[in-house]
């Protein structure tokens, strides 16, 4: 007969160690990543916005402008947004289920804290991506910002500048 009133019996194992197990991903793979997130929210989104306000002759009143009350203004609009819609969508799943874009998922890396444990969607939007942009459109100095941003990921840790804002690293999945 067990005592109801011991205090409770488990099996206590190891705690594993989260840094000893990452593999920090190649810049390559990084690059390629950004490559493929550009190449689809370019589909989704810039490609329709040509197509629909670029291509289609007749479709602006004069002086390259778009005529309010064509229905292709409505039309296109709405598949803009649709189409942008469904890549925040997408990416926002994808960060907060496993610390990944698109992009980062069809090749097989995500994004960690420096210490291995999971990122939050509000570090990755807030100071991955939105204080990095800030930075980025300052006059004069937005372009250099950029610059160096990028260039320090051959730096040994493989961070770029936005990496180390949001304490973050990007590893094998």
């Amino acid at each position: 007969m067990t005592n109801p009133y011991a205090p409770p019996r488990s099996m206590v194992t190891d705690v594993r160690d989260p840094a000893g197990e990452i593999v920090l991903a190649d810049r390559g793979t990084r690059f390629g990543a950004s490559m493929v997130d550009g190449l689809i929210f370019s589909a989704l989104v810039y490609l329709p916005a040509f197509l629909i306000f670029g291509a289609i002759p007749g479709f602006t009143a004069g002086y390259g402008r778009p005529d309010p009350t064509s229905g292709l203004v409505i039309v296109g609009a709405l598949v803009i947004l649709f189409g942008f819609t469904a890549w925040c969508w997408f990416t926002i799943n994808y960060v907060k289920a496993n610390g990944q874009s698109i992009g980062k998922r069809i090749l097989g890396i995500k994004l960690v804290r420096s210490d291995g444990t999971t990122v939050s969607l509000g570090r990755v939007f807030w100071l991955r991506n939105f204080l990095n942009g800030l930075i980025g459109v300052i006059p004069l100095l937005g372009p250099l910002y950029t610059l160096v941003d990028m260039l320090f990921i051959f730096t040994d840790s493989r961070q770029c500048l936005h990496d180390k804002l949001a304490d973050t690293i990007v590893v094998i999945a």
